[in-house]
C-alpha cells in the first residue's frame, strides 16, 4: 500500500494559530461563519412564517428542511461549475444569490410553494460555492493544517448554528419575521462584499480548476454527471465519501427522535433542550481534542474506535435511560463524530486535482441529504418499537458502519484506506493509486496551500 502522506508531513502536527495565520483561510472561514448564521436565521424565520400562515407543522418542517434535500441535485448537475469558474465570482455570486432570496421573502407575498421553490432553487446552488471554497482551502492549507481548517470549519459551523437559532427567536421576536430576514439578508450581503473585495482574483492555473469544459445546451449538466460519476466509480473516493455519510445520517435519525423520546419518557418540559444540546457540545469538544492533542497518524488510526464511539452509547437507549444518563450518552456520541479528521487527508489524497471542487460539493451535499433521509427512516421504526429501540437501532447502524470501515483497514498503515494495488483503470483510481511525489498539488502547493449539518468550507 502506497501511504497518503511522506513521513515529514505524518508526524507534524500543526496549530491552529498556523492555519488562521493564512489571510485567505482567515477570510474564507470568517465570511462562511458569518453565513451559517445568516442560513440558521433564516431557516428559523422561514419556518415561523409558513406555520404563522398555514398552521401546518407538516409545511413548517418543510420549511425548516427544504434548504437540505436539493442540494445533492445541485452536486450532480451543477458540481462542475465548481472547478471550471473563478472561485471568487462563484462564492461571491452564491452570497448574492442568498441575499437576494432572503430579501424576495422578507419583501413580496408570495404563495407558500412559491416561497419554498425559491429556497430549494438556492439550495441546488449551494454546493457549487461551497465546493469552489472548499477547494481554494484544500489549495492554500498544506499537510496537518488542512486537517486542522476542516476542524475549525467544524467547530465554527456548530456554533454558529446554535447561534443563529437563538439569533432567530430573539430577532423575531423583536423585529418580526419579515425583517428578521432582512437581518439575514444583510448578512449575507456583507460575506458577498467581502469576499469580492479581498479575496484576490486567481488566474486558471492559480485556482487549481479546470477551465472550460463541454459548451452548450446540456453543456453544464453532462459535465457534472460525468465528473459525478467517475468520481463514484473510483474504489477509494465511494468507500471514503461513504465512511463520511453514514455515520453521521444513522446518528442524525436517533437525535431526531430525541424530543418524542423526552415527551415518552415524561421528562420535565425543556429538558429535550438539553438532551438536544449534547450532541453539539461533545462535537465540540471532541474535534478540539482530537484536532489539537493528537498527531495526525494518531487520528487516522482512531477513525474505527471514534466511529463505534458514536454508535455504541446510542445502544443504551435500548435501556430507556433517565435524563442525566441520556445527556452522558449523547455527549459520548457526539465526541465520536472527530472520526472525521482522521479522513480528510486519505481523501484529499484520493481527489483528482482538476475534480475536487465537485467533490467537495458532493461530499457536503450527500451528507445533508443523507442526514435528512435518517430520521424519516428511524421515525418510521419509532412507530413500531418504540423511540428507545430506534435509537439503539441507529447506534447499532453506526457501529456496523465501523466494522465495515475495519474490514478495509491495513494494520500496516495508520489511514484507512484501502489497498489501490488493483484499481479500476479509471483516471481517479489511477490517481489515487500514485505516490505523494507524483502529485505535489494535492498534498501541498509549491506555494501556499490554504479547509463535513453536519457541515464544511
Amino acid at each position: 500500500m502506497t501511504p497518503t502522506a511522506e513521513p515529514a508531513q505524518g508526524d507534524h502536527r500543526a496549530t491552529y494559530r498556523e492555519v488562521l495565520a493564512e489571510p485567505r483561510f482567515r477570510l474564507l472561514f470568517s465570511t462562511r461563519t458569518v453565513a451559517i448564521t445568516a442560513d440558521s436565521l433564516r431557516i428559523t424565520t422561514f419556518s415561523v412564517l409558513v406555520f404563522a400562515a398555514t398552521g401546518s407543522a407538516l409545511l413548517s418542517a418543510l420549511a425548516f428542511g427544504i434548504g437540505f434535500l436539493p442540494q445533492l441535485f445541485g452536486s450532480l448537475l451543477l458540481g462542475s461549475l465548481a472547478d471550471r469558474m473563478p472561485p471568487r465570482a462563484l462564492i461571491a455570486g452564491g452570497y448574492a444569490l442568498e441575499c437576494a432570496a432572503a430579501l424576495l421573502l422578507a419583501l413580496v407575498r408570495m404563495p407558500i410553494a412559491a416561497s419554498l421553490g425559491v429556497v430549494a432553487l438556492v439550495a441546488l446552488a449551494t454546493p457549487v460555492f461551497s465546493g469552489a471554497s472548499s477547494r481554494l482551502v484544500a489549495q492554500w492549507l498544506e499537510g496537518d493544517a488542512y486537517v486542522l481548517g476542516r476542524s475549525l470549519n467544524n467547530i465554527a459551523a456548530s456554533g454558529a448554528q446554535l447561534f443563529g437559532l437563538a439569533l432567530g427567536g430573539a430577532v423575531v421576536a423583536v423585529l418580526g419575521p419579515h425583517r428578521a430576514l432582512a437581518v439575514s439578508a444583510a448578512l449575507y450581503l456583507g460575506c458577498a462584499l467581502a469576499v469580492r473585495i479581498r479575496l484576490p482574483r486567481l488566474q486558471p492555473g492559480e485556482s487549481g480548476g479546470t477551465p472550460g469544459g463541454p459548451r452548450g445546451d446540456g453543456g453544464t449538466a453532462r459535465a457534472s454527471l460525468h465528473g459525478a460519476g467517475l468520481l463514484l466509480r473510483g474504489h477509494t473516493v465511494r468507500r471514503l465519501m461513504l465512511a463520511q455519510w453514514l455515520p453521521p445520517a444513522f446518528v442524525a435519525g436517533a437525535e431526531g427522535l430525541i424530543v418524542a423520546y423526552a415527551g415518552g419518557h415524561h421528562f420535565a418540559p425543556g429538558r429535550y433542550a438539553v438532551l438536544m444540546g449534547c450532541l453539539p457540545v461533545g462535537m465540540l469538544v471532541g474535534d478540539l481534542l482530537v484536532g489539537r492533542l493528537l498527531r495526525p497518524p494518531t487520528r487516522e488510526r482512531l477513525v474505527v474506535p471514534l466511529i463505534a464511539l458514536m454508535g455504541l452509547p446510542l445502544v443504551g437507549f435500548a435501556a430507556e435511560p433517565g435524563v442525566g444518563v441520556s445527556s452522558c450518552l449523547l455527549l459520548l456520541c457526539g465526541f465520536g463524530f472527530a472520526y472525521g479528521l482522521g479522513l480528510q487527508r486519505p481523501f484529499l489524497d484520493a481527489l483528482p486535482h482538476d475534480g475536487q471542487g465537485q467533490a467537495f460539493g458532493m461530499l457536503g451535499s450527500g451528507s445533508m441529504t443523507l442526514q435528512g433521509v435518517g430520521p424519516a427512516c428511524f421515525g418510521s421504526v419509532a412507530a413500531a418499537i418504540g423511540t428507545g429501540g430506534a435509537i439503539a437501532l441507529a447506534g447499532g447502524a453506526a457501529a456496523l458502519a465501523a466494522g465495515w470501515i475495519l474490514t478495509w483497514h491495513s494494520p500496516s498503515s495508520p489511514v484507512p484506506v484501502p489497498n489501490h494495488s488493483t484499481g479500476s483503470g479509471n483516471g481517479i483510481e489511477q490517481h489515487a493509486c500514485s505516490s505523494p511525489a507524483q502529485q505535489p498539488s494535492q498534498v501541498g502547493s509549491a506555494a501556499n496551500r490554504h479547509a463535513p449539518r453536519p457541515t464544511s468550507l
